[in-house]
This record gives C-alpha cells, structure tokens and sequence, in this order.
C-alpha cells in the first residue's frame, strides 16, 4: 500500500501524476521572472527550483532568501529545491560538505516543501539531511540519475528500495535508453517496484526522446510524478506541460471509465 504525500492540497501518489515544472536559470533576477510565469500556469502541480544553473549558488545565505522568494511567488504549488550534481546529469561539481551545507541553510533560513537528494552521496551527509528535513515537515524526494544506460531491471528495484530504507518520500530514478527495449526495462522495474515492493511514491523515467512514453504512462505503471516544460528544458525528452497534462488527463480518464 502507498502512503500518500500531501503538499499544499497535492496528494502525491493516487490519481493522475502530478506535474513538475523545473526553472533552470542561471540569474536569480530570472528565476524570479519564471516562477512568477508558472505561477500561473494552471497545469503545474510543483515548481522546482535548480540550484545547480545559478552563477550565485555559493552563497548560501542568498540561495536561501531565493527560496524563500520564489515559494512565496508559487502559492499554492509545491516547490520542490534541486542542486543536480555534474555526474548526475547537473551544471556543477560540488563536495559533500559542500552539498550538505548548502542543503542546511536552505532547510534552516529558506523555504520549500520539497528537497531532492541524490542517494549516492555520502551516507552520513544523507542521513543528517533527511532527519532534518522531516523534522520541519520538508518531504525528500531521493533520487539516482544515469546518463550513460539504462540498469539492469533488478538494480533499478535495488536502488529504489535503498532509497525507501534511507527514509525518502519520493523514489526517484531516471536512466538513459539505447532502444525501445531499455525504456521497456525502467517501465517493467518501475511496475515491479510499485506493486511487490513499494511504500511510498515512485518518480520514475527513461530521458531522451525514446523515453517520452514512459512519461506518459505513470499511472499504468505505478509512477506518480512527471516532468514537462514551459519555454526550454532542463532535461533531455521533457514535453511541454499542458500537452503533457492533456496527455495524463486523457490516461486518467480512461482509466476511470
């Protein structure tokens, strides 16, 4: 049974997937410019703001305060805060330490509902950072990104459940297909996880254009968050979010009847 995420009237994980729109601009003047643009955008579910594009991402303090603007700006969507890393597919490096204290000062003088943490970094740092986001009601989304593959079935399902163990509210994991075949591999290790082994909601996707259906399918297939894009992408095979919404809602309907 999946326990539900609810985040400002969103409940993640039942019905059709909820959308996520990222802003991926390097001046904070522009991501003022953008969250005020998906504000008002009716489809969008959640915002989410990356850290990893900004030129002025190592001073904490005002990574922070941005935060805190851009959830004002947001209102009733959820925003979820990202610094992708560059072996996950980001902008920039940046040492543990480095992502943890960042992280902190975000969690302790910003503002979010969501923060994305990548599994792989160091366990401690992990651990430190998930107890602190729980106990100011911050839902982490954890995530593991391949840039180069598609994994085997069985280590997708492996890393999903690391990340249900390591306390996450979302299970994230998006790989690279070579072929119709490897998206096929993610949406089967996608349905697995969901129905044998899952407890809290999955994020799952195959990149690229081969991939688009996999952000199609999530409610067959157990993933209840999606990607989509207003005005320029932040990662390869996102679609523009009201064809993308019309698309779930199509999926959902039908299901329904």
């Amino acid at each position: 049974m999946i326990e539900t995420l609810h985040v400002k009237g969103i409940t993640i994980g039942e019905g059709r997937p909820k959308l996520i729109v990222p802003i991926s601009e390097s001046l904070q003047s522009k991501v003022l410019d953008k969250a005020r643009e998906l504000s008002a955008v009716n489809e969008v579910d959640v915002v989410e703001l990356r850290l990893d594009p900004l030129d002025s991402v190592a001073d904490t303090s005002a990574i922070a305060r941005l935060s805190r603007q851009v959830y004002d700006i947001v209102g009733r969507k959820a925003l979820l805060v990202t610094f992708r890393t560059k072996p996950e597919g980001g902008k920039k490096d940046i040492a543990d330490a480095d992502y943890c204290a960042l992280y902190q000062e975000i969690l302790t003088h910003g503002k979010l509902d969501l923060l994305d943490i990548e599994m792989f970094r160091n366990e401690v740092l992990v651990h430190k950072l998930v107890a602190h986001a729980h106990e100011i009601g911050v839902g982490i989304v954890m995530s593991s990104h391949d840039f180069e593959k598609t994994p085997p079935q069985e280590e997708m399902i492996r890393r999903l459940r690391l990340q249900q163990e390591k306390g996450a509210d979302v299970l994230k994991i998006a790989a690279s297909p070579k072929d119709a075949g490897d998206v096929l591999t993610l949406m089967n290790a996608t349905w697995e996880m969901y129905s044998k082994y899952a407890r809290k909601p999955l994020l799952t996707m195959a990149m690229g254009g081969t991939g688009v259906v996999s952000r199609l399918s999530g409610e067959l297939t157990g993933s209840a968050m999606a990607f989509g894009m207003v005005g320029k992408s932040s990662a390869p095979g996102q679609i523009d979010a009201q064809d993308l919404h019309r698309v779930l809602d199509i999926i959902h309907q039908a299901g329904a009847s």
